[in-house]
C-alpha cells in the first residue's frame, strides 16, 4: 500500500461501493471477517482519527 510503513503487511481494505455501506477488512485475510459501518459512523471514526481522539 502507498500508506503503509513499507514493510507491508498492516492494512485494511475499504469498500465504499455500496450505497449506505462502509466495509472494513484486513487485508492479510480477505475471506475474514467485514466490519460493516453506515457512512454517518464511517465520517465519526475518520475524523475522530484525524482529531487524534485514539491516540494512546
Amino acid at each position: 500500500s502507498t500508506r503503509s510503513n513499507g514493510q507491508g503487511g498492516n492494512c485494511v481494505q475499504v469498500a465504499d461501493n455500496i450505497p449506505g455501506v462502509i466495509g472494513v477488512r484486513d487485508s492479510k485475510d480477505p475471506d475474514g471477517a467485514v466490519l460493516v459501518f453506515t457512512p454517518v459512523e464511517w465520517r465519526a471514526f475518520i475524523d475522530g482519527a484525524r482529531d487524534g481522539e485514539f491516540d494512546l
